[in-house]
Order: structure tokens, then sequence, then C-alpha cells
């Protein structure tokens, strides 16, 4: 149970930053066109795959388990 709500709340905090770092008013982030930029699409798809990943192992752990 531990693993699916933490998993669960990994992939909502890295879609709300994902959120926040979308252009607005016609400005883009500040990390567009830096060096830093590769980093935070990297960050991403971690953040991303870790949060799916533990909420699979979270379900298959309340699967397993009686």
């Amino acid at each position: 149970m531990f693993y699916l709500l933490t998993g669960i709340a990994v992939f909502v905090v890295a879609a709300i930053v994902f959120w926040m770092m979308l252009p607005r008013g016609g400005k883009y982030h500040r990390f567009v066109g830096t060096e830093l930029e590769p980093y935070i699409g990297v960050a991403f798809t971690a953040a991303i795959a870790l949060g799916m990943s533990m909420t699979l192992s979270g379900v298959f752990n309340m699967l397993g388990n009686p």
C-alpha cells in the first residue's frame, strides 16, 4: 500500500511541476535554451517512470497478498 500511494504521489508531483513549467503568456520557462534543459527532460522522464513503477509494484503487492 505504501508503494502504491508513494507512486501516485510522485506521479502527481511530476505532473504538477511539468504543468508549472509550460509556457505562459508567450514566455518560456527560464531553463529553456540553457545548458540545464536536457537534464530537466531526463528528470521528468525519470519521475514518471519512478511513479509508474512504484504504482505497479504497489498494485502487484496488493494482489499477491491476501
